[in-house]
């Protein structure tokens, strides 16, 4: 610490005395000292500075700064560079600057081929470099000999360095030199662009150029600066070079790309604008600068991408519609990456594949609507003239089967297009969420469109839960059932879908139809998690019903056993209890005055009248309050069967013993023949009376075992194959035979099929029904917490609270909302300048 302020003490005296001494001496000798520097600097250049003192040279030029006249020494340097640049290095040069040069320069037509054109550029390109890099050599060396003017006289005077003056005057008279050897106005810098552009385009068209030249020829422009103030932002790289190294190759592909356009495909054209995408990257690392890498790429995303996108997408035979028609992975994948570059949200390619699945789509709701149900339909009510012979039914399905077989294929392509899609998405587009919401959006769009899809996807998950899980594995049934619960979310009348749902899921499980009740179970599991609790409450409650009603008839058995009554044992009775509530009455098989709830009490036979009674007891014993309504249009029976021996011989020659399954009206009718002699008949009305049984329902069971040859029990007059009808008679029918011991009748309307037009308006009657008083409710609930509220508002909350079940009509809404002012649960508020509603407790 104590010796620091000695040595720097001496030092100040030492250079105190040594300026005296130099200070005495006069300024008659800076042209002695500046002649030795001049000499040494001519050295320098030609490149024989090892004979050189530098010492000498140093305190040469560090006592002309003592004498202050570094100004001096300062100029005399640029002028000696501007003389060297003049005599030395400028014509060697312009002798390298050939007339195919200037030509390509100014745009003309050089006459020569790409290889002469390769080999005087790169003559041109060397030249300059030798030139650039001799005088950095130099540069550094002449720096060595002034670092004390550096140090002192530039820094003192706010002056650059010797150096950065140096590189001004190689950019001023080197690069901005005009060429005086031609009576063209170009400076040597016009010829160093279109050099390397021209080289640069040779490439670009597959030539092979010398990379590192270039590369050499970059980083002098990036060491150079407009001024010698030296802004990173005024490199001449970017101020000169990049600006029409940008410009020429937005010309070159914008005209690349329009001839693409004109002349190939659309898979050539993502190839292409790939394989110039990468090219450029490349390029921008090694030929010229990593900074110009983003400017170039958006010039070619522009150019070639962004410009005529639409045209290429809409090409035909290779456009979009064609890459996804034929699953052309490769080509939706480049094309997913080159629209994402340009376009974050993907805008191009939304629109796109939202009409393309729109399209295929509306061509499936458009095949479906081309098939003819009501003829199918209609041919199926006359069932009898197809089902002649069980080996042609066996054969060929009735018109019922197959408009249900086509509901399901309806829904079997829509998967099928999903599935197609959602590979696509997952292989081509990067599982994209902003394409996902946009896929998804355009098939709920398709699927809406179509008014039976409700039905037909309640179809599609009734036929897989029969029979289409049957042998699979876990992981098989849980693709079944995403592949339902996807469908399900696309459907915007979810209440709809409910009510068709509720239909089908309770005629499998009354007629024992269902696959698993397990997998039953999962799937409204699945549905709670994508609908809501409110929707599966009732579904829960159907199922809650079938096990209570198994533990009731395990009950009912012990109760009988106990009563000790031999009679009664001998009828099994297996009993399904249903809550009116959760069960969809009128879309199980009952006629329509049973539906609305003025259901005909059917006269029972004794016997069963007896049982019923016998279970109603068991039944109220401890659960008083509730009543038991039985309906016949449900259940079944097995009823033993003995036709007598004929006086024919073969078949008819023996007595006959059957075990029959006939529905409950079935079993109730064929009792009433046990009491009639042997040429007694019953006519139409006869049965009706004494059964009570609706006339639609009866004419079913009579058809199925009066007419149809698989259960003919009965014999009808006139023996037609028409629907009975009032006026005809029925007969027990003696002759009757069958190869098979049991025999099931046909249950007409048992099965889940396609509805008719009328049973389906009939639908879409009581769902509006039910839609208006969902609705009541809402507009009361919302009225109650609100007091008063604007129709506008009102309306909006009604829309948004609702649309997760149905899309809620608008003139509807106003029916109600009048409906409800009619009731006195509102009142319009005759003061409000807007229309206004208020609650009334």
């Amino acid at each position: 610490m104590s010796r620091e302020p000695v040595f720097n003490s001496a030092l100040a005296y030492a250079m105190h005395i040594s300026d005296q001494a130099i200070i005495g001496n006069g300024d008659s000798d800076f042209d002695a000292m500046w002649e030795l520097l001049r000499s040494a600097l001519r050295e320098i250049h030609e490149k024989n500075a090892s004979k050189l003192s530098f010492e000498q040279l140093y305190r040469a030029s560090y006592k002309i700064v003592l004498k202050k006249l570094g100004d001096r020494l300062y100029d005399r340097v640029k002028e000696f560079e501007e003389q060297w640049f003049a005599a030395e290095v400028m014509p060697t040069i312009r002798a390298l600057i050939t007339s195919n040069l200037v030509n390509i320069t100014t745009g003309g037509i050089s006459g020569a081929t790409a290889n002469e054109r390769r080999t005087t550029g790169e003559d041109f390109l060397k030249g300059l470099k030798a030139s650039w890099e001799d005088h950095i050599t130099v540069m550094n060396m002449t720096t060595d000999v002034l670092m004390y003017m550096d140090r002192v006289y530039c820094s003192d005077n706010r002056k650059a360095s010797i150096f950065t003056t140096a590189m001004g005057l190689f950019r001023d008279h080197i690069l901005r030199s005009p060429l005086s050897s031609t009576d063209q106005n170009l400076i040597t810098f016009d010829i160093l662009n279109s050099v390397i552009l021209d080289q640069i385009g040779m490439e670009r068209e597959g030539d092979v150029i010398n990379k590192h030249l270039i590369r050499s020829c970059i980083y002098m422009l990036e060491g150079l600066y407009e001024t010698d103030e030296e802004n990173d932002n005024e490199k001449l790289y970017h101020t000169v070079f990049e600006v029409e190294f940008l410009n020429s190759s937005r010309t070159f592909y914008r005209n690349e790309c329009l001839g693409l356009l004109r002349d190939s495909d659309a898979s050539t054209w993502l190839r292409q604008t790939n394989r110039r995408l990468i090219e450029e990257d490349a390029r921008s690392r090694t030929t010229i600068a990593v900074a110009t890498a983003p400017m170039i790429a958006a010039v070619v995303e522009q150019e070639m991408i962004s410009s005529h996108l639409q045209e290429f997408l809409a090409m035909e035979g290779s456009g979009i519609k064609a890459m996804i028609e034929n699953d052309r992975y490769d080509d939706l994948s480049l094309l997913y990456q080159l629209i994402s570059r340009v376009d974050p949200s993907k805008e191009p390619l939304k629109n796109a594949l939202q009409a393309r699945v729109v399209e295929l789509g509306s061509d499936i709701n458009k095949a479906i609507l081309n098939t003819d149900f009501a003829s199918l339909l209609a041919d199926d009510g006359e069932a009898g003239e197809v089902v002649d012979k069980e080996k042609e039914r066996a054969k060929k399905p009735n018109a019922a089967s197959k408009a249900t077989a086509a509901a399901i294929k309806w829904v079997d392509e829509v998967l099928h297009l999903k599935d197609k899609f959602d590979m696509m998405w997952r292989k081509c587009l990067d599982e994209d969420l902003i394409l996902q919401t946009a896929l998804t959006k355009s098939f709920s769009d398709f699927i809406n469109l179509f008014s039976r899809c409700s039905e037909y996807v309640s179809l599609f998950i009734d036929d897989n839960l029969k029979r289409g899980i049957k042998g699979k594995t876990e992981g098989e049934v849980d693709e079944v059932l995403d592949k339902a619960t996807t469908l399900i979310r696309y459907i915007q009348d979810k209440d709809m879908f409910e009510r068709y749902y509720k239909k089908h899921l309770a005629r499998r499980l009354l007629h024992g139809k269902s696959e698993s009740a397990d997998v039953e179970k999962q799937m409204i599991s699945r549905m709670k998690l994508e609908i809501g609790n409110a929707f599966t409450t009732k579904l829960e409650g159907m199922f809650k019903d079938m096990q209570t009603s198994e533990d009731l008839c395990s009950g009912y058995r012990n109760y009988v056993r106990n009563l000790g009554d031999l009679d009664r044992k001998q009828i099994d009775l297996g009993i399904n209890v249903l809550t009116s509530n959760h069960w969809p009455m009128e879309s199980m098989g009952g006629s329509k005055d049973e539906a609305e709830g003025g259901r005909q009490n059917c006269n029972w036979p004794p016997e069963i009248y007896t049982l019923q009674e016998s279970f109603k007891a068991f039944y109220l014993k401890e659960r008083n309050g509730r009543m038991l309504t039985w309906l016949g249009f449900l259940g079944n029976a097995d009823i033993r069967c003995v036709f007598p021996r004929m006086k024919e011989s073969g078949n008819l020659g023996r007595e006959r013993k059957y075990e029959i399954n006939v529905t409950t009206y079935g079993m109730v009718i064929l009792l009433l023949f046990n009491d009639l002699g042997d040429e007694e008949t019953l006519s139409f009305e006869e049965i009706q009376e004494r059964t009570n049984i609706p006339t639609i329902d009866l004419s079913r069971v009579l058809f199925t075992i009066s007419v149809l040859p698989k259960c003919r029990v009965l014999t009808k007059d006139p023996p037609n194959k028409e629907h009975p009808k009032p006026g005809d008679k029925f007969a027990f029918n003696k002759t009757f035979w069958s190869k098979a011991i049991k025999i099931k009748a046909p249950v007409i309307s048992g099965v889940n099929k396609v509805e008719g037009e009328e049973e389906r308006k009939e639908t879409e009657d009581r769902n509006d029904e039910h839609r208006g008083n969902v609705i009541d409710t809402v507009i009361v609930r919302i009225m109650k917490a609100r007091k008063e509220f604007t129709h506008q508002l009102l309306v909006t909350e009604v829309i948004s609270q609702l649309t997760q079940r149905f899309k809620p009509d608008l003139s509807m809404m106003k029916r109600r909302i009048e409906s409800l002012i009619e009731r006195e649960y509102l009142e319009r508020v005759e003061e409000a300048a807007i229309p206004t509603y208020r609650y009334l407790a």
